[in-house]
């Protein structure tokens, strides 16, 4: 296995949903070593309340669960994430309920019993999938993203470069794309214990304005910055 996806998995948390206890915790143990942290859970309703509690990165999921079965489950996950990485386990006969579950975007299904080498590949696409979701393409120009796990602004694949203060304020204004950041989360997230003036508010701005697509940074008058 190479280095880095060793590196990306072992800051990944997995939530593994399995009914029989001898194989989840022989495969949760095994893959304890590789990664951030394993939540395990016994049946499809106990794994859709960690997944809300504990909002994992990968979920890997048996099919034949009590109380809420794997496709179910899923079913459950897809309505409120469409993009999380999931692994379906299944077994030979599993067939009707994988033409069930196509329309679920899993990364993959791995037949019974699991073999840790196929598992592992699974686990590197999973993780490929998790750094294109964390990839936030930027307003009126799709040839603009920023890409979260490596904190870069991009323009078709050259890097922006950003001081630390402007990486700050334009991750906080996408982390918020959906509202207008107020001057004091500015003040507070930005500049942290100094003060910040209007005049090096707005040299901030017009600096990272001119590194952005068609001007997508929009200020509300006495109120704050948001993303077009």
């Amino acid at each position: 296995m190479e280095a880095k996806f060793l590196q990306d998995l072992k800051n990944m948390t997995l939530l593994y949903a399995e009914d029989e206890i001898g194989i989840r915790k022989n495969i949760a143990d095994s893959l304890r070593y590789y990664t951030k942290e394993i939540f395990e859970a016994s049946d499809g309703e106990e794994a859709f309340k960690i997944y809300k509690e504990k909002q994992p990165d990968i979920i890997l999921t048996d099919i034949h669960m009590p109380n809420l079965d794997g496709i179910s489950l899923v079913q459950k996950i897809r309505k409120e994430d469409t993009k999380i990485p999931i692994i379906m386990l299944t077994a030979h006969t599993d067939k009707d309920y994988l033409l069930e579950a196509v329309e679920l975007k899993m990364e993959k299904y791995i037949v019974k019993p699991i073999d840790l080498d196929e598992l592992f590949e699974a686990l590197e696409k999973c993780i490929k999938v998790f750094a294109l979701n964390k990839k936030v393409k930027l307003g009126v120009d799709e040839d603009y993203f920023y890409d979260y796990d490596k904190r870069e602004l991009k323009y078709k694949d050259e890097v922006v470069k950003l001081n630390k203060k402007e990486l700050v304020f334009l991750e906080l204004l996408i982390s918020n794309q959906n509202r207008i950041v107020t001057y004091i989360e500015l003040e507070k997230n930005v500049w942290e214990n100094s003060v910040m003036t209007d005049s090096a508010l707005r040299s901030l701005v017009r600096n990272l304005r001119k590194k952005l697509p068609t001007d997508i940074v929009f200020n509300l008058s006495g109120v704050g910055y948001r993303l077009m």
